[in-house]
């Protein structure tokens, strides 16, 4: 009897870990709350992180993954000061997507400050949210707050609505539970347990390929108009110089000097709110991208961007201090002259180092600087090879011309941001690339001759072999982005391009919906609309689906089909890979239509708001009234998951006939997994029937 029951223990205890083994937690949470003064407290939140994931951060910006972010429920006892502020985040640049990822790994701790309006102890709530990856798979990360305030008996007066002492013993309770342990109060400061914050991040390889970046900017702004004739008359005059290759040097530096000081300026002004600001805001967005509109122009030579001539004049005076102080102010003199041609370049520059990083305007601006500075120290000290520099003529114009129409099509990257963040919907796929063949069929028609602007000499095109060659990869590049006009997937600039889903005009889905999976549906009858599916993007390849879980076990019950479930987000780079993969394959498609009831859950979403019939109530007796969280709950409850991409086949009862499979990118192995579950559902259909 003894070992029976020993036996029935083991299997119990093996089903039960079985059943919660998938429920994953990579990220831990420590919240403390401490005094700065008698009036502000600051709330630090700390994330243990397990190996290998990683943890978005506030600042991460390319609109695939989703950055963390907190929320804080407004309170009479409380105000924000300022916005949570988080370390140094890692910096991994990713060739596929052309983007670079900000993440934290191992520990991190976001900082709030907060100021304190009653001397009663009081509990501050919000919410953390954000996700969490690991390779093949992520989780899309929900957290409460809570944390106890006190220690604040020296304010004068008690604000109206305060929270009541046993209120806070309650919360205190809830903290213990939540695995924050209080600790004995010290010096005023309610102290948790917490570690350190983690140490300093190593700099990364997007910051090398952005210094890069910068450095070619620096030698493309030196072949501009208003710069590259002065290396010969510059190198003319420290020749005559009785030591010429130290006073070259001197000018070298000093250039580099002038930049860094403009670097520092950016960092005072870029802090480290700004990535948060440009990644979530659309005002800056704009605003950048009508600066490049206006760079643009100037490059066109439409008009000239020109500092006041007086700033120039002096400069020029003070050249003739002599030593050292005059030869800084002759590098001015050259920044000052230059500013009409290198601002556009030297701005892009800027513009792509504002992410909240003190340090990298500073280094951008070193970076570009010593790309113009050390060709004019390179030519005083070797004086000889000036012959071979090419001579100044309208290669410098047909330069300027080209750069103004690649920084129109960057500017677009940023009215792309907040378009798609804010589902404006004016920049759909086909938009923003008819805007693409538009720029660069302009730009191969200017370089054979068919287009001119005001500083283009009238010297015939054809002598110029160089221009005639890239006027042919020019015309290439504009018929390669055609076909995505009709749904083609273009993947090599996929990552600059807005998703798919945003593609109104699609030949091959308008094909398949009017062909294969039209008929099968005819075959069966009409089903229901899909709910919520004018606030959603549409399945990916003509996919007839649903984004509502109940909705999609009703139509399956009436269509006596399976249920293919697909746990996604918006920010689920994993998730476009499979569908880019493995759903775009004829065979899976034709599954989908024929075999199944599709339905696509996004865990991450935060737009769309319920319909009250379709409210849900979660374990603390809460009411949800967002698809994405009701959509998180039935991942997390129903079916003990929480990472995406993940896939279930279901019964329309809800029980699980296959799966989950994750980040399956094997065409053979996910028809399997798909045939499988539909042999499964009908041998439960027969056995019903009997």
């Amino acid at each position: 009897m003894k070992n029976k029951k020993t036996f029935l223990f083991l299997l119990f205890t093996i089903i039960y870990s079985f059943s919660h083994a998938q429920m994953l937690e990579p990220v831990q949470w420590k919240f403390n709350a401490k005094k700065i003064n008698d009036s502000i407290a600051e709330l630090q939140m700390t994330a243990e992180i397990e190996k290998d994931w990683h943890l978005y951060a506030i600042s991460h910006s390319n609109g695939i993954e989703i950055p963390i972010s907190f929320e804080y429920a407004p309170d009479k006892n409380y105000e924000l000061v300022g916005a949570t502020t988080e370390p140094k985040p890692k910096e991994v640049y990713d060739d596929f997507f052309k983007s670079t990822s900000r993440y934290f790994e191992k520990k991190v701790t976001f900082k709030q400050q907060i100021r304190i309006k009653t001397n009663v102890p009081f509990s501050i709530k919000g919410n953390i949210s954000g996700q969490v990856c690991i390779d093949g798979r992520c989780i899309a990360l929900e957290k409460k707050i809570s944390i106890l305030i006190k220690g604040f008996e020296n304010l004068s007066t008690v604000q109206e609505g305060a929270v009541s002492p046993v209120d806070t013993l309650v919360e205190a309770i809830e903290n213990q539970n939540n695995g924050s342990e209080i600790n004995s109060k010290q010096d005023g400061e309610i102290v948790l347990n917490t570690a350190p914050v983690a140490d300093k991040v190593e700099e990364e390889e997007s910051m090398i390929s952005f210094l890069i970046m910068a450095f070619l900017g620096g030698l493309v702004g030196l072949l501009m108009p208003c710069v590259f004739p002065m290396i010969p008359m510059t190198v003319s005059f420290f020749m005559k110089s009785q030591k010429p290759k130290f006073d070259a040097t001197i000018y070298g530096v000093s250039i580099v000097v002038i930049f860094v000081l403009i670097g520092v300026l950016l960092s005072l002004i870029f802090g480290p709110a700004m990535g948060n600001i440009i990644s979530t805001h659309w005002i800056p967005n704009i605003l950048f991208a009508l600066i490049f509109i206006v760079f643009a122009i100037s490059l066109f030579g439409y008009f000239e961007i020109a500092l006041p001539s007086k700033w120039v004049n002096k400069s020029a005076k003070m050249e003739q201090s002599g030593g050292i102080i005059g030869i800084f102010f002759m590098a001015l003199t050259l920044v000052l002259v230059s500013f009409s041609c290198t601002l556009p370049i030297a701005g892009a520059v800027a513009l792509n180092s504002a992410d909240g990083s003190f340090l990298k305007p500073i280094l951008g601006m070193l970076a570009f600087s010593l790309g113009i500075a050390i060709p004019f120290t390179f030519f005083a000290y070797f004086p000889g090879l000036l012959k071979n520099m090419p001579r100044s003529g309208g290669w410098m114009t047909t330069l300027k011309v080209t750069l103004a129409f690649v920084e129109l099509a960057f500017a677009l990257k940023f009215l792309n941001v907040p378009d798609q963040t804010y589902h404006w919907g004016i920049l759909d796929r086909e938009v923003y690339l008819a805007f693409w063949i538009v720029l660069f069929a302009m730009l191969g028609f200017y370089l054979i001759g068919r287009i001119r602007f005001p500083h283009d000499d009238d010297m015939p095109v054809q002598r110029s072999w160089p221009r005639f060659m890239i006027s042919i990869f020019v015309f290439a590049f504009v018929i390669y982005l055609v076909p995505g006009m009709f749904g083609a997937p273009l993947k090599a600039i996929s990552g600059w391009l807005p998703p798919m889903e945003t593609q109104d005009f699609n030949v091959s889905k308008i094909v398949r919906e009017e062909t294969k999976t039209a008929i099968i549906m005819l075959e069966e009858g009409e089903r229901e609309e899909p709910r919520y599916a004018d606030q959603l993007h549409h399945l990916p390849h003509g996919i007839q689906g649903y984004f509502d879980y109940y909705q999609a076990l009703r139509v399956a019950q009436k269509e006596k089909k399976p249920v293919f479930v697909d746990f996604t987000g918006h920010g689920c780079v994993n998730c476009r890979n499979v569908e880019t993969a493995v759903w775009i394959d004829s065979r899976v498609r034709e599954k989908f239509a024929r075999d199944f009831v599709v339905v696509a859950l996004y865990v991450d979403d935060k737009v769309v708001t319920l319909k009250p019939e379709d409210y849900i109530v979660d374990n603390d007796g809460d009411t949800i009234k967002m698809l994405g969280k009701k959509n998180m709950f039935i991942q997390n409850n129903l079916y003990k998951e929480n990472s995406q991409p993940c896939y279930f086949i279901l019964d329309y009862d809800g029980s699980v006939l296959n799966g989950p499979i994750y980040y399956e990118m094997n065409v053979g192995n996910y028809l399997e997994f798909m045939e499988e579950g539909v042999k499964a559902f009908r041998e439960k259909e027969k056995s019903r029937s009997r």
